[in-house]
């Protein structure tokens, strides 16, 4: 059934765990999480990243996406994901979609208090959730150097501030917040140092549902961690994308007959068993 991202996280937060969003630019990806997590009896967040239009356009996965929500035996929220451009967010609204992230993290604070209080006011009168971030999350580095003096600097410039953090809440009306404390998108190439006091009093201070962002390739005990301070929401994709990937890779190098439809099928069942693993995980099962 296609519900609201407040209303999951609500019960998420009252239950102490997380609910996976997987980013899926590909039929194979959502099958795989949405059998995962039928399969499971958890909810799931299908969603689409603005990033990913390069792969698959919103226009056409985006009424798919909803469709199978909609039909679903789970309650599933349909999710844009990373999202700058207001036109694309409301496209996705008008196509069904339950929640949006304006994601205006590069501006200046006034800059992103100011987009994303207008997303706010227009995603209200259609019942969709806002999501927004505050911080900055690297891509595919760790963000901090080998020096304390770099690692501080580095720290508070891109780390989530607490107290930025309940006045970014207060002013902007969001739902639940993407917050920067040591995660990265994409392949870690070193072994993140995640800050769990700082993920802690963001928490505290915003009072809402704290989302990880970068959230594959981590270490079983550091999502018990992130969920026991406060994460509600964590986006994993890389990981999964990769896990099909060495499927197929596998598969080619096995066989020397192969069709197209083969693949599809070896890919998205290596997904489905990295998704039920990830999902047992972040529900505390």
């Amino acid at each position: 059934m296609l519900v609201n991202m407040k209303e999951v996280l609500s019960k998420a937060e009252d239950g102490g765990y997380a609910v996976g969003a997987f980013n899926v630019p590909s039929l194979e990806m959502m099958r795989a999480v949405l059998e995962a997590a039928e399969e499971l009896k958890m909810p799931l967040i299908l969603a689409h990243a603005e990033g990913h239009n390069e792969v698959i356009p919103l226009s056409l996965i985006g009424p798919i996406l909803v469709n199978v929500a909609k039909n679903a035996k789970i309650p599933v929220v349909v999710h844009l994901d990373h999202c700058s451009d207001f036109e694309l967010i409301k496209q996705a609204i008008d196509i069904g979609f339950t929640s949006v992230m304006i994601d205006a993290s590069h501006m200046e604070y006034k800059d992103n208090v100011e987009i994303t209080k207008k997303v706010v006011d227009y995603a209200s009168k259609y019942n969709v959730s806002v999501e927004a971030e505050l911080g900055v999350v690297a891509t595919s580095e760790i963000g901090v150097d080998e020096t304390k003096e770099t690692a501080d600097a580095s720290v508070e410039n891109i780390y989530t501030d607490p107290d930025l953090a309940k006045k970014f809440v207060e002013e902007t009306g969001i739902d639940s917040l993407a917050a920067s404390f040591g995660t990265v998108h994409g392949i870690y190439l070193k072994e993140p140092k995640l800050d769990f006091d700082r993920l802690r009093n963001i928490h505290e201070s915003a009072k809402i549902p704290i989302v990880m962002h970068g959230g594959s390739g981590l270490k079983d005990e550091d999502y018990i961690n992130a969920i026991d301070n406060g994460v509600r929401k964590i986006n994993y994709f890389s990981y999964l994308a990769k896990e099909g990937a060495e499927a197929v890779r596998e598969y080619l190098n096995s066989n020397k007959n192969v069709f197209y439809t083969d693949i599809n099928v070896v890919g998205k069942e290596a997904m489905k068993e990295k998704a039920k693993k990830i999902i047992k995980i972040f529900s505390r099962k």
